[in-house]
């Protein structure tokens, strides 16, 4: 068992407490309160003096392999920037997304997240099982993994963006993604593995392999992600392509649903945030790379007031250069407040977004989100002494400075990330690499 007493602690749901406590039996939370912890015989003790007990952050969209291509097409567009990139990924092997998982899991730890999705759809012929590399560097860090088995069959032949040699046959698309739900889908209470079936975007993948991807999801019981309405470029291209905005392509496609969660979702109509409302159509928010690639800002203030569920994402590395997952708090509070006002965005709707709105996203509020008596035990400890001591508020202290180093990080109860420092694999080990998967893949042919 573990005790942490004398932390602030702010548990999303319910009351806060400016001292407080937090029991953990196992790989759940048992108790909450404000005051001194209770005795608890034989249980490890963490003295959380000068800190912010939260959940732990929720990662809802990534693309861990580009690890490997950070820093390049920096000044370009969304459709620019992929065409740039395709060639090299094309390149990329089981040993260079492991790796790049490796480095990128491990850094979101270090910034405060306990789960992460992935969103992997770039599956060049020959080169090793990609889909079991990432699943095996989240085990080495310790994260909760949700891998999205993404997909595309629209090359560049059929007028899509990627080089034929990434894309897939549709039929072949579909059977390795029901293959990766045998092999690697927990269902179970408490699961720390999850498999979301995710077709890449509406200009990468045919109407049949959309349509057919919903229908699997459905039948196995799993959920769906993809890219939606990211730059006004996809806008033009749908409209030209199917005579419909982004939003009513995947209603029409059957794409909406308390079992869908989008991407990015930049250029929303007032027409699709009511539909999402309405059939409790998740969006992951990511505005470090919306930013870095000029695509605009979400409407996450209409979202909310709408209803729908909204989580937050960093985005791939090669759009979201070393992203913190807790400063994307800051990122999502200063855009809306930048485009709406100054009550657009709170402090705590922030940390929300990142927490419970992500675990609404991803179809698990039940166990994850809040910091709940039966929740499990994944909690970030943050260090809000020092100079952040001088905000009057820790959750102000959180969101709106830079990101707080880690006292303590929990995944399940167990210890991830302790004194700002990994713990479960080398952090040396896991940056080292990030830095090979980067020379592996620009060397390969």
């Amino acid at each position: 068992m573990i005790v942490i007493e004398n932390c602030a602690i702010a548990p999303v749901a319910g009351p806060e407490y400016p001292s407080g406590h937090l029991v953990i039996d196992g790989d759940r939370i048992t108790a909450v309160g404000p005051g001194p912890a209770p005795v608890v015989e034989g249980a490890e003790r963490i003295d959380g003096t000068g800190c912010l007990a939260t959940p732990g952050l929720i990662n809802t969209h990534h693309h861990l392999y580009q690890w490997a291509t950070q820093g390049m097409f920096t000044d370009h567009t969304l459709f620019e920037w992929l065409t740039g990139l395709y060639d090299l990924w094309a390149r990329m092997d089981a040993e260079v997304a492991g790796g790049a998982a490796t480095a990128g899991l491990a850094w979101l730890a270090l910034s405060g997240c306990t789960t992460s999705t992935d969103h992997h759809y770039v599956f060049p012929r020959g080169r090793g099982d990609l889909f079991e590399a990432e699943i095996e560097a989240a085990r080495a860090v310790g994260l909760r993994f949700h891998p999205c088995r993404g997909s595309m069959d629209r090359g560049r032949s059929q007028g899509g963006l990627p080089p034929d040699e990434v894309v897939e046959e549709t039929e072949a698309a579909l059977i390795a993604t029901e293959a990766a739900i045998d092999r690697w889908h927990d269902p179970s209470p408490g699961s720390m593995l999850r498999v979301a079936v995710a077709p890449c975007s509406p200009f990468s993948v045919t109407e049949r392999l959309m349509t057919e991807a919903a229908a699997l999801a459905r039948r196995r019981g799993v959920r769906l992600h993809t890219h939606l309405a990211e730059t006004l470029d996809e806008e033009e291209h749908c409209r030209a392509q199917f005579g419909c905005t982004p939003g009513e392509y995947m209603e029409r496609l059957g794409w909406l649903g308390d079992d869908v969660w989008f991407a990015h979702c930049v250029h929303l109509h007032d027409r699709d945030i009511k539909r999402f409302a309405q059939t409790g159509t998740g969006v992951a928010h990511c505005p470090g790379s919306n930013g870095r690639l000029g695509a605009g800002i979400a409407p996450v203030s209409k979202l909310l007031d709408a209803g729908a569920p909204v989580g937050l994402g960093v985005d791939g590395p090669a759009s979201s250069e070393l992203t913190s997952l807790a400063g994307e708090l800051r990122q999502a509070l200063l855009f809306q407040r930048a485009a709406y006002g100054p009550r657009a965005l709170t402090a705590r709707q922030a940390l929300e977004l990142g927490t419970l709105g992500g675990a609404r996203c991803l179809g698990r509020d039940d166990e994850l989100g809040t910091l709940e008596v039966g929740k499990l035990a994944d909690i970030a400890l943050w260090r809000i002494d020092g100079f952040r001591a001088a905000v009057c508020d820790p959750v102000t202290a959180l969101v709106f400075g830079p990101t707080p180093p880690l006292a303590r990080l929990l995944v399940g109860g167990r210890t991830v990330v302790a004194d700002g420092e990994l713990r479960t694999l080398s952090q040396d080990v896991a940056a080292h690499a990030g830095v090979l998967a980067r020379a592996r893949l620009l060397e390969a042919r």
